[in-house]
């Protein structure tokens, strides 16, 4: 908020800091040039919302409202009626299970999550999320820890990989997989899948499926006496077991006969070269181009103290996002009049519509990391700056009125992350 306020006590007086705490300060401000009198009005306190129109004077929840200085004191470019875009996935009731955790943000907590879904889950060392499947796809992120993830696709060939912090997977829809938590105190992850109506707890788990078909089926399957299958729980979901044997020992047992599948699940972000770096921080880009299995495009953006994602929009998909780190302030633009400004933190679910402009800002003191995931194999964006320096500047400058002069010093090419130099 520093730039809004300095800005105001240039500008002169805002609709917050007209009126002063008591009646004896508007008196004196009232003998003053209003630059005068609204910098009158900070100093009371030292807080820059003093004025009477701005007290509470009924219930507060100073907490929250401390994570959210956007909404409790919108810049003066705010308005209308844009719902919220956050979700915390601490507001996520979380599932303690022997072998680690679980927690979802899906369309039923977050209406606007209308496309895409998110889960947090953490496994202890050896915990198993059990083999299972489901309908659309399996997007992951590592944020800590390390974990093995095997899947066998329909041709019956397999998977089995390990995977730390900073990398990532993707599963198709219909693709059994697991995740196990490799280590001594296991690994932590993000999961997004490509329908805002998923459930974690709806999954198709194999101990389940086989609870529900009868034993003597299960035999003539298998061509075994029913007594085999004697043991079969319930459902394990998410569990305790001993760590896997060697990634290599398993790599040789799961590939005999027809092999590994011929374009791998996993992608090691972690040491990927950033496809664009700048001053203010860097992108790297993982999508169908990279990595040819995903259906699911992504970004993972770090700003410095300061930097900016750029203003922009993205033409073909509405953009799930996840911050992994920092302190930051969005502002989605949504037409109509429409804008609103909320600040994002460790854990944060933000989602824009698909062609809404909005920016990203790191307000804190270190490095941002966020993600944006979209529900498309191919990842697009259009900026505001490579929109302006590819059209007539003659023609911008009448819209803006901003003089060619400056137009002609914007970036042909697209910044991503501000500053550039």
């Amino acid at each position: 908020m520093t730039e809004q306020n300095d800005k105001m006590s240039k500008d002169g007086v805002s609709r917050r800091s007209f009126l002063g705490k008591t009646s004896a300060a508007l008196v004196a401000a009232a003998s003053l040039p209003i630059v005068a009198a609204a910098q009158q009005t900070r100093d009371l306190s030292g807080d820059t919302h003093t004025g009477v129109n701005e007290q509470e004077r009924g219930p507060k929840n100073p907490s929250l409202e401390a994570q959210e200085p956007d909404s409790m004191f919108p810049p003066t470019t705010d308005a209308g009626g844009q719902p919220p875009f956050k979700y915390p996935m601490g507001f996520a009731r979380k599932r303690i299970e022997a072998g680690g955790w679980t927690r979802q943000v899906t369309i039923r907590d977050f209406p606007l999550s209308k496309k895409m879904a998110g889960v947090e889950m953490r496994l202890i060392g050896g915990g198993v999320r059990e083999l299972h499947w489901h309908v659309g796809s399996e997007w992951a992120y590592m944020t800590a820890g390390s974990a093995r993830v095997t899947a066998v696709d329909q041709k019956g060939r397999a998977f089995v990989e390990d995977v730390k912090e900073g990398d990532l997977w993707l599963f198709p829809g219909g693709v059994p997989h697991s995740i196990q938590g490799l280590g001594e105190d296991g690994c932590q992850f993000l999961l997004v899948f490509d329908d805002g109506n998923f459930s974690e707890y709806e999954t198709f788990l194999l101990t389940e499926w086989l609870h529900h078909t009868p034993k003597e089926i299960l035999a003539k399957n298998f061509g075994v006496d029913a007594s085999v299958f004697k043991n079969v729980p319930k459902e394990k979901f998410i569990f305790p077991t001993e760590l896997p044997r060697s990634l290599a020992e398993e790599k040789k047992q799961v590939y005999a006969v027809t092999g590994p599948v011929p374009d791998t699940y996993a992608f090691y972000a972690s040491t990927m070269k950033p496809t664009k770096v700048t001053a203010g921080g860097s992108v790297k880009i993982v999508d169908v181009h990279n990595f040819p299995i995903t259906g699911i495009a992504a970004a993972i953006v770090t700003l410095k103290p300061g930097g900016l994602r750029e203003l922009h929009w993205h033409p073909n998909a509405d953009e799930w996002q996840y911050f992994v780190k920092g302190t930051a302030r969005m502002c989605v633009y949504a037409a109509a009049g429409r804008a609103r400004t909320m600040d994002f933190h460790p854990g944060d679910v933000g989602y824009v519509d698909q062609s809404m402009p909005h920016y990203v800002e790191n307000i804190g003191d270190d490095d941002l990391v966020f993600l944006e995931v979209f529900p498309t194999a191919e990842y697009q964006d259009i900026s505001l700056g490579e929109w302006l320096s590819h059209t007539p500047s003659r023609l911008v400058d009448e819209h803006l009125g901003t003089g060619e002069e400056f137009l002609a010093k914007i970036s042909k090419s697209e910044v991503v992350v501000t500053p550039e130099k």
